[in-house]
């Protein structure tokens, strides 16, 4: 069949969901599908370029012209409403490829659903966030505690906190239009764990959806070459945070756990640092910033194991499944989808988000019993075959072939699928 994928960002910009896209990109071209790209134009790059099988088109819209409403200029995001010039870009784009079906990621969905009705091209949209029912997209009240559930009076003066009172407007009441007409207007959502599904209403709705996880390459254990950065890292092994370095990933939870810890080895940080990184950190830890992927992969291959101590609902964290894939146990907390990818005391451990005293107990623990660590390790590494491409691509395909046929429609009820299907892992 013929796909357009949707994605507000492609490669050269790099992140878990455009990894994600271009990963299902050519997988999809792999099985032999025509596979089309549809994303926003990044400086210096070309407006239509080929991707190996996948055709890339980089389309501009109006919001993107405005350098002053958004925070990160080269991640100039789409909108949750309709852009104009974007809306008119993707319907040139439709009627020049004629999509059998459209799977949409992240807001760029607001530009296409004007264009719906035109294409006749069944929609399928991945919710890799809380995007549907926050403007934030963390679902996060006020920075602080887990939210209980979308209203327009709480929402505001959140997203004003976070982007300012006129972004915070237009963003938070074109985010309720869009999402109320999503809820319509799209054949399938496809959210990526549990908790993504239940935090954003679908749980219970007649809202036809299925969980499907995101997913990593099949080889992506398999070692690539040698990158210079690695000549950082300590030469035995030690404990690996990756990611962001904020409070929303539990920074100042690990940094606080790993002070008390007995004996402790080196704990690596690779990520950004943000505007709430810590200035000081405790003795033998190491900020080495951000590393390329390949890189990244080899600090697995030599850490002892992993730790996600996040405070925020992680949607589902690509992160651990690189871990597994090298072997290793990851200690995350017990929030969002990651109890969906952990298994407690069977592939990781899950700890209380927020709890320092937790998360140093449960490093101890791995750190004094090897035999633990050696089995959760190796339990990872069998199990991880769920999360990679071979299996999650097919249950994506299906999905296509459930929203084409003739007799589809949202009388589908999504707890028909069974829990198995519905997990990360």
């Amino acid at each position: 069949m013929r796909i357009l994928l949707l994605s507000q960002f492609y490669p050269p910009v790099i992140g878990g969901e455009e990894r994600h896209v271009r990963n299902l990109g050519a997988a999809l071209a792999e099985r032999g599908h025509d596979v089309i790209v549809g994303t926003t134009m990044h400086p210096g790059s070309p407006e239509i370029e080929s991707d190996g099988a996948v055709r890339v088109h980089r389309l501009r819209g109006t919001l993107q012209r405005l350098s002053g409403v958004h925070t990160d200029s080269e991640r100039r995001h789409a909108p949750p409403f309709p852009d104009p010039e974007l809306v008119l870009a993707l319907k040139r784009l439709v009627a020049q490829e004629k999509p059998d079906l459209v799977h949409a990621h992240n807001w760029i969905y607001a530009s296409y659903l004007p264009v719906k009705p035109f294409s006749g091209a069944p929609l399928v949209v991945t919710l890799h966030d809380y995007g549907l029912v926050c403007a934030k997209k963390n679902f996060m009240h006020l920075g602080t505690n887990l939210c209980s559930g979308p209203t327009p009076t709480k929402c505001l003066p959140c997203a004003s906190r976070h982007y300012g009172t006129v972004k915070a407007t237009a963003t938070t009441l074109g985010n309720f239009a869009t999402s109320f007409a999503a809820r319509r207007m799209v054949d399938r959502f496809i959210p990526v764990s549990q908790a993504v599904a239940r935090n954003s209403g679908l749980t219970g709705s007649d809202t036809p959806y299925e969980v499907i996880p995101n997913f990593v390459p099949d080889d992506i254990g398999v070692p690539g070459p040698e990158d210079p950065r690695l000549e950082q890292l300590p030469p035995d092994g030690f404990i690996l945070f990756v990611g962001d370095m904020m409070r929303l990933k539990g920074i100042d939870v690990l940094l606080s756990a790993y002070a008390g810890l007995e004996q402790a080895p080196p704990l690596i940080l690779l990520g950004r640092r943000t505007s709430d990184t810590p200035s000081e950190f405790p003795p033998n830890v190491h900020t080495l910033g951000t590393w390329p992927h390949s890189a990244i992969m080899h600090a697995w291959q030599r850490s002892l194991f992993g730790v996600l101590p996040s405070v925020g609902p992680e949607a589902c964290a690509t992160v651990i499944m690189e871990a597994m894939a090298c072997g290793k146990a990851v200690v995350a907390s017990d929030i969002g989808g990651m109890p969906d990818i952990v298994d407690n005391d069977g592939t990781g451990l899950l700890v209380p988000a927020g709890d320092p005293l937790a998360l140093r107990q449960a490093m101890q623990r791995l750190l004094d019993n090897r035999t633990l660590l050696a089995r959760l390790g190796a339990t990872s590494l069998a199990r991880v075959k769920r999360l990679q491409a071979d299996a999650v691509v097919t249950r994506i395909e299906q999905v296509y072939r459930d929203v084409l046929r003739p007799s589809a429609n949202r009388a589908l009820a999504p707890a028909h699928g069974s829990q198995e299907n519905h997990r990360c892992g």
